[in-house]
């Protein structure tokens, strides 16, 4: 298998004519979009968009119909040396649901290949310390986020790609998320940020927008974005103008 030199990977995604096909709906239509070292990337899109299905490939869980995806300059369809600097927090509960918390921690860890040693620290600051004899399934989602965050940061990836990992859980639990998230964006990290309704989170960090709508994405500057929120006083998919529209 191919080995990845992060340090020399300026792009760390690069998504080319990306199709994705489920049964005989196109979910995605010919995508075409980077990522730099260092940027977080905002995907915004209403239920049923292929938000997910996106985010879900380029942490390489999903195969797709053609196109190229490369992450950290591996072809993630042909190798998946990528995954070793990738953390993935989904908008399911994906987590072990048989074990709790301490033991997702540590299974996880085992997984990743990624030291035990990584656990307290990511444990004292997202206060995980309290619940990690409790069984995951019967944690509230805001302290579930918390877990699954630190499951993903286990292995100290480079990149972080992330499903609303913050949208309607309490506000204590998500100040905790965007603190780490914002650290790990200070510290150089690269992020995807997946979003729907709601305030979109760490709009201020964001380099780019994009839009999924009818399988096509456009992408637009976070400035755009943040205008239109406020003018709303709410986030609306439905909002934002179509390719090609005059800005006003």
């Amino acid at each position: 298998m191919t080995s990845v030199t992060v340090a020399d990977t300026a792009t760390v995604i690069k998504v080319t004519d990306l199709v994705q096909k489920i049964g005989p709906r196109t979910v995605l239509d010919g995508l075409n979009f980077t990522v730099a070292r260092g940027e977080c990337f905002g995907v915004s899109g209403a239920g049923g968009s292929g938000k997910s299905t996106l985010l879900h490939i380029l942490a390489g869980i999903d195969r797709f119909s053609s196109g190229t995806v490369e992450v950290f300059g591996c072809n993630a369809s042909k190798n998946e040396a990528f995954k070793r600097y990738t953390g993935l927090v989904t908008q399911e509960r994906s987590l072990f649901q048989d074990l709790n918390a301490g033991e997702n921690l540590d299974y996880i860890a085992v997984l990743k290949n990624a030291p035990r040693e990584n656990i307290p620290g990511l444990a004292r600051r997202l206060e995980l310390e309290q619940i990690l004899n409790t069984p995951v399934d019967t944690l509230e989602d805001g302290a579930y986020q918390c877990l699954a965050l630190a499951c993903a940061l286990l292995n100290e990836p480079k990149l972080l790609i992330v499903d609303e990992p913050a949208y309607n859980i309490d506000r204590h639990s998500r100040q905790l998320i965007m603190k780490e998230l914002s650290a790990f964006l200070s510290a150089g990290g690269t992020c995807v940020w997946g979003f729907g309704a709601g305030e979109p989170a760490l709009l201020d960090r964001m380099t780019g927008v994009g839009r999924l709508e009818g399988g096509r994405m456009t992408v637009y500057p976070p400035e755009k974005v943040r205008r239109i929120w406020e003018e709303n006083c709410a986030w609306s998919c439905d909002r934002l103008p179509e390719s090609g529209e005059e800005e006003t």
